[in-house]
């Protein structure tokens, strides 16, 4: 799909306006992470992907699998832009028979490969998916967002292994490195401890092609990816350094919106800083 970088920018900006709104219209919902992610979802969906919203279960498309599932908010608000599902339907986010629940749950809304949220088994389910594209020889590729204090389950890292070992260059993972899960460990000086340190060396320890960039900056995103599509033999994970809550100044680098409801001046004050520009 053909995107100039303004225009994911303003597609970025519009989606963490919507899951703003939803979390504070649904009066529950996460915000840090789904926020740190936003830029790296919508350059899959709108440039990236081998996808079709009137299509979505079309066997040659490319897979998408959000490991992170409590960061589903985000992923609805870009697939609401695609052209998935309706963008009013988000104020059903969470609600009873919604098909928006606040973890992915592919037996309800088209466009979802993996249902989501207990930690680390995204991207088992994720390395099965681009296995099986490998051994029947498909075209379509695969990848999945990982969380970096998800990367704490020994899950992933069995995932990581198996990836490696069948040489599954036809996957791309890509770890939303954002430096602060939940709640973190209390560090000196009231400071938190990072969850993952030096991730480069354990994925390239454990046979992967890596690659780090500024997970919000869409230039270094469209390289890493171009980047990958050449790499033989391995499985790639693209480190992506971003900001948890990324967007709204009083939300960045805190850990208290890993999951919370804005007040209604939050969401006025978060609303005023995620402007459109253009």
């Amino acid at each position: 799909m053909t995107m100039t970088k303004e225009k994911l920018s303003n597609k970025a900006t519009l989606a963490r306006r919507k899951l703003i709104e939803t979390v504070h219209y649904a009066g529950a919902g996460h915000v840090g992470g789904p926020m740190s992610a936003i830029d790296l979802l919508t350059y899959l969906y709108f440039k990236e992907m081998k996808v079709d919203p009137e299509n979505p279960r079309d066997a040659e498309r490319d897979r998408f699998i959000l490991s992170k599932g409590h960061s589903a908010i985000g992923l609805y608000s870009v697939l609401a832009q695609r052209g998935y599902l309706p963008e009013e339907e988000l104020k059903t986010f969470d609600a009873l028979n919604s098909r928006l629940q606040a973890h992915p749950d592919m037996n309800t809304l088209p466009g979802l490969d993996m249902s989501t949220g207990s930690l680390g088994q995204g991207i088992s389910a994720a390395v099965g998916i681009a296995l099986g594209g490998k051994l029947q020889e498909k075209e379509f590729r695969t990848y999945c967002i990982v969380g970096d204090g998800e990367s704490q389950e020994g899950q992933v890292w069995e995932a990581a292994d198996i990836a490696a070992k069948y040489q599954l260059d036809n996957f791309v993972a890509i770890l939303d490195y954002n430096k602060l899960q939940q709640f973190g460990w209390n560090g000196e000086n009231g400071a938190r401890k990072i969850p993952v340190t030096e991730p480069e060396k354990r994925w390239e320890a454990f046979g992967w092609h890596v690659i780090t960039i500024d997970g919000h900056d869409f230039t270094e995103i469209e390289a890493a990816f171009n980047e990958a599509k050449t790499v033989k033999g391995q499985p790639t994970i693209i480190i992506a350094n971003t900001v948890k809550g990324k967007g709204v100044s009083f939300m960045e680098n805190e850990y208290l919106w890993h999951s919370r409801v804005p007040t209604d001046e939050e969401l006025e004050n978060a609303l005023k800083e995620l402007q459109v520009e253009g």
